[in-house]
């Protein structure tokens, strides 16, 4: 089966238009499809259309939000819904075409595990396409994961990826860059992306400086999440033995201070003496908080959700545990 998640804030003009084209595509591919709309947080009629299309419809599923979570809690919420052994993400903009679906799936049956959309022709403002390709640029350089669109909404997963992967504050744009680092193997398909018809965009200036947050926190998880005494340890190490190499020169200099009397000056005058005692400091202070994120890693396994639902369609009130599923035959 093929589940298909897609986040929905505000989006009610759009979404008979995107229903209708998501039926078009299952039927004329013969999917065994479920569609799973996760209702942010929208102001507007947005949830009363998805009722509709779910009452006529029982392949629609759908969970409303009590307020908006953010992007990431959507399909966090919507991943664990799915029931598919192979799971599509798309905005419900209908800025992604629902027509690229079948060229997603097949290259998922060349061997890749995620296969990630690229907007190489983009429809957006450029004061959004351009930090939007410096963001990509580093985040490649930075992850060894290179794709050119990270931001992309259109994107196909195995089920099993989310078993293991855990999505919390604006990382679901890091899927792929999280599942890299497990040893999946990630793809990229160049895509169709249509003008915007509907409402507007969601995403402002502050998303750029949020987004580059996150990438150093990915970088941080996907490098150390599971060892983070050997990045704040080597920092601490760092600055403690620089902070012994200049206490070490500064007793020296005391000592010839006492062997020739008024030939140098008083320690209290020398500022590496407050940078040395200083970088002492930080080193330590670092190891100290080293060892405790060790403690928390080893320890404090939090597995507790991020959002609230207020409401199901078609979908349990306990939503079984996550399973591993077989891949399926190439």
């Amino acid at each position: 089966m093929l589940s298909i998640v897609i986040p929905v804030r505000d989006e009610a003009e759009s979404l008979t238009a995107l229903y209708g084209e998501l039926c078009e595509v299952a039927t004329a591919n013969g999917y065994a499809a479920e569609f799973v709309f996760i209702n942010d947080g929208s102001t507007d009629h947005s949830w009363e259309v998805i009722k509709r299309l779910a009452a006529d419809d029982n392949r629609v599923r759908a969970i409303r939000f009590r307020r908006n979570f953010g992007k990431a809690a959507a399909l966090n919420a919507g991943f664990r819904a799915a029931r598919g052994e192979l799971v599509m993400t798309l905005d419900a903009d209908l800025q992604d075409d629902p027509h690229e679906i079948p060229r997603f799936l097949a290259k998922m049956e060349e061997g890749c595990d995620v296969v990630s959309g690229w907007k190489r022709v983009r429809h957006d403002p450029w004061h959004k396409v351009g930090p939007s390709r410096v963001f990509n640029w580093l985040v490649s350089w930075l992850t060894g994961v290179d794709l050119h669109d990270h931001n992309c909404g259109m994107k196909s997963y195995r089920r099993e990826i989310f078993d293991e992967v855990r999505l919390y504050g604006e990382l679901h744009r890091f899927v792929p860059v999280l599942a890299h680092a497990r040893g999946y193997r990630v793809g990229e398909l160049e895509i169709n992306h249509r003008p915007r018809k509907f409402g507007r965009s969601k995403y402002g200036v502050t998303r750029i400086v949020k987004g580059f947050l996150d990438l150093f926190t990915v970088k941080f998880l996907t490098g150390f999440g599971q060892r983070p005494q050997h990045f704040l340890g080597t920092l601490g190490l760092i600055f403690f033995f620089l902070g012994l190499i200049g206490m070490t020169y500064l007793a020296v200099y005391w000592l010839l201070g006492q062997l020739h009397p008024g030939q140098y000056e008083p320690l209290h005058n020398r500022p590496l003496l407050l940078y040395s005692v200083a970088s002492l400091l930080l080193g330590g202070q670092l190891m100290s908080i080293g060892f405790l994120a060790e403690l928390i890693t080893a320890y404090h396994g939090r597995d507790s959700d991020t959002y609230s639902i207020a409401e199901r369609i078609n979908l349990p009130k306990h939503p079984p545990n996550n399973q591993c599923t077989p891949h399926p035959p190439p």
